[in-house]
């Protein structure tokens, strides 16, 4: 423990244990996790968000062997039972453990832990007393959307204490995505070479973190005739727009005749290089360290028997090596973002011939002071693997993979231009239809798009108003039950951590969508901050998938698909943010919620369901949209549509050194009719008193577009930035938000927009009022 008043020298989440012996496992919702035990070692289970079953069982010794944790098991151990109806599933490792201890799935047994009202943070501890495997499981159900009380299904923490701590070792290799066809070890300092076939799939584990890997590919068949052809960084980056492929539409690597030799698959890291050389014999002369060994000369070595030239410097993809241009323009590095187990995933378009190293570098950060090792896997080209890269909320949580929403399968038929965003795959446009023709169905008729990724919470509990009145701007105690309200949510300075609707569902039941993970957190830590210890903050984003319904045809298409009950209000009698809780077709139609919100600028709606009746609701939408003529519509159309709209975008027109006044929602932010106190308040009493900066529109002259980032100026001073631009279809001309000096405000005032270095080429440009279409919000309440 560190002492009290002494700082850490340095701070790496996830990278060093918080205590020796202290091993961390995650349950995810549905699923199995298996830890061994030895006499003595305590496992903890830890109910994160609250309000989650969990199911231990004990095999041992005596093979029901719950007295070993001395407890008793009496419950039906529901997900292992389940395992035998799903036969080939993940869980064959928890079948093979209970097979060899002669248990029958559907006998298992379990100490069920947890239940409906315990808290956030719940825990229980448990302490072997002989050898044993404990499986602990997280029941999940479907959430219901018709259920105002709904308890969405959230992961649970395992920690195990060992009695006696194991020596330090390497970290465990993460399973194979698949059998592997070739498994292979490189040591710390060295390199291998290998063949792939067309097809087939190459894994490149970081071991133990921190560790960079150059990896050589040439394409086989030319190097049989003679010819030299492998991957070029140079050409890559032209054709992919890039400094490095990740995985979606600009994956591929390239070789010098821009033929493509590898797709990136997955990519749970997310920084590499393609500037450098990989490590080289003068790097480390020149450093004052002759004949250290270098990447350079181990890939010679290797490469020799099949023909290739030696080379004093090998171009490669430098995969896990973090590098970036300064201000200065100058390429600088540090140590890698990879933590144990990190990989890159790649398959391969030609037979190849490929080259990985482990790299030696000793002498400065590239592999943080400590070369390790470096592992490769190769998988059979009959193998399917999703595409993705992998996301974590904070640097010591559990990553995770891109995923497809409920939508997914009716999206990508439609198009294959699709792209990563926070975590999902959303289509950029459509094919057959584009940015603009999806633009002119929203503002002319009707269009529709999937927005699942909003992260929604379910905020329960009779501290649930209590928290959300602290946490957020807006005055949530005068929220009525049906309906929605928009706020900002800041920190203790008055920066916006996110924007938000709020949905209320009932006296103590509310639905937070933001658009960032941190949301929940946050949340949580608000409510131990200030000891409501009677509210659950459940992340619900994976229950509620959910597309929007945009246009001025969107009530009369609608009109015809959704019943509501008694006891809610009429489809068409829903006014603006007010929501309701209804079906598709009629009381027997999927349950669905339905909101009159949106993010176009016009009338529509958000029609909200579980993602197993996503594709149904996309069939009855998408048929009752044919006499509309409605199309589908992408974020490029999107984002015309919000930017004419006024409509603020996360890490573009706000951060968390922006406050609501200066993103421009400062009507998010009741001071005088809010008396209750929140977080960020006095902030933005002295913030709205003393205006620093303010967002505006810009309309620009001429035809050439400004961008997020342009600078803004008032003669040869900066005066502003441009947070989002557009080239306006309705307005026929060039529009930006811009965040301005209060002194450079006002309608009417001249500016530049800066190109180049901002002073080479200047748009001239004027302040204007924005919303730029439809000010008055006449379309949306309409």
């Amino acid at each position: 423990m560190t002492e009290i008043g002494i700082r850490p020298r340095l701070v790496l989440p996830g990278l060093i244990p918080r205590e020796p012996g202290l091993e961390t496992y995650w349950v995810r919702p549905g699923s199995i996790t298996a830890v061994a035990l030895s006499p003595g070692d305590r496992i903890t289970v830890i109910d994160r968000a609250g309000r989650q079953i969990a199911e231990l069982t004990a095999i041992g010794m005596r093979h029901r062997a719950a007295a070993a944790l001395g407890v008793s098991a009496d419950a039906p151990a529901s997900l292992v039972r389940s395992l035998a109806d799903r036969p080939g599933e993940a869980g064959s490792n928890v079948l093979a453990l209970l097979t060899a201890h002669g248990i029958a799935p559907s006998d298992a047994t379990a100490v069920r832990l947890f239940g409906e009202w315990s808290p956030a943070g719940a825990r229980e501890t448990f302490t072997a007393e002989e050898h044993v495997h404990v499986l602990v499981g997280a029941p999940a159900g479907a959430m219901s959307v018709e259920d105002d009380s709904a308890n969405p299904p959230s992961e649970l923490l395992i920690e195990v204490r060992r009695a006696a701590p194991r020596p330090r070792t390497e970290p465990a290799l993460p399973e194979p995505l698949a059998e592997p066809i070739l498994d292979l070890r490189i040591d710390a300092a060295t390199a291998r070479s290998y063949r792939v076939k067309e097809g087939q799939f190459i894994q490149i584990i970081d071991v133990e973190g921190r560790q960079c890997s150059d990896f050589l590919a040439f394409h086989e068949r030319r190097l049989e005739a003679g010819i030299e052809r492998g991957l070029d960084s140079t050409t890559t980056r032209y054709f992919m727009g890039k400094a490095y492929p990740q995985p979606g539409l600009h994956g591929k690597f390239y070789d010098q005749d821009a033929q493509p030799l590898v797709e990136i698959v997955r990519d749970t890291v997310g920084r590499h290089d393609t500037f450098g050389l990989a490590c080289n014999a003068k790097y480390y002369e020149d450093l004052g360290y002759p004949g250290h060994v270098n990447c350079t000369d181990n890939f010679n070595a290797q490469l020799e028997r099949y023909g290739i030239a030696r080379r004093r410097g090998w171009p490669a993809l430098n995969l896990f090596y973090n590098t970036a241009f300064d201000d200065a323009n100058l390429l600088v590095f540090d140590e890698p973002w990879s933590r144990p187990g990190d990989y890159v995933l790649m398959r391969a378009m030609t037979d190849l011939v490929c080259a990985s190293s482990a790299c030696p570098d000793d002498v400065d950060p590239s592999n943080a002071w400590v070369p390790t090792d470096v592992h490769v896997r190769v998988y059979d080209a009959k193998r399917k693997f999703s595409m993705a890269i992998s996301h974590r909320v904070t640097p010591d949580s559990e990553a995770k993979l891109t995923k497809q929403t409920g939508f997914h399968p009716r999206i990508s038929a439609l198009t294959k231009q699709l792209t990563e965003y926070r975590g999902y795959w959303l289509p950029s446009s459509f094919d057959n239809h584009g940015a603009l023709e999806e633009y002119w169905a929203c503002r002319e008729r009707v269009a529709v798009m999937d927005l699942s990724p909003l992260r929604k919470f379910e905020v329960l509990g009779p501290d649930a108003e209590a928290l959300l009145q602290a946490t957020v701007t807006r005055n949530i105690r005068k929220l009525s039950h049906g309906q929605v309200v928009y706020s900002a949510v800041c920190n203790e300075t008055g920066g916006m951590i996110d924007d938000c609707t709020v949905f209320r569902l009932g006296d103590t039941n509310f639905r937070f969508v933001g658009g960032d993970d941190y949301d929940g957190i946050w949340l949580r830590r608000q409510a131990d901050r200030l000891g409501l210890d009677r509210v659950w903050v459940k992340d619900s984003t994976d229950q509620l998938h959910n597309i929007a319904v945009q246009g001025p045809a969107s009530r009369e298409l609608l009109s015809e698909l959704i019943w509501t009950p008694p006891t809610q209000p009429d489809f068409t009698d829903l006014t603006w943010f007010r929501f309701a809780i209804g079906r598709i077709g009629d009381h027997n139609g999927i349950p669905l919620m339905v909101s009159r919100t949106g993010y176009s600028g016009e009338l529509g709606y958000e029609l909200w369901v579980h993602p197993q009746h996503a594709p149904a609701l996309w069939d009855a939408v998408w048929e009752a949209g044919r006499p509309y003529g409605m199309l589908p519509l992408g974020l490029d159309a999107l984002d015309m549509l919000r930017i004419e709209a006024g409509l603020v975008f996360a890490g573009y027109d706000f951060c968390d050194q922006t406050d609501p006044f200066e993103a421009g929602i400062g009507f998010t932010v009741p001071l005088k009719t809010k008396e209750d106190d929140f977080v960020g308040r006095e902030a933005l009493l002295s913030r709205k008193a003393h205006p620093q900066r303010t967002l505006v529109g810009l309309e620009l002259a001429g035809n050439e577009p400004a961008a997020h980032g342009d600078c803004v100026h008032v003669g040869r001073s900066q005066v502003g930035v441009v947070t989002s631009a557009t080239r306006s279809p309705v307005l026929r001309r060039n529009i930006a938000l811009c965040r301005i000096a209060v002194q450079h405000a006002e309608p009417g005032t001249e500016v530049e927009v800066g190109k180049l270095d901002g002073h080479r080429k200047r748009i001239p440009a004027q302040v204007v009022r924005f919303p730029f279409y439809d000010p008055e919000k006449i379309r949306p309440r309409s």
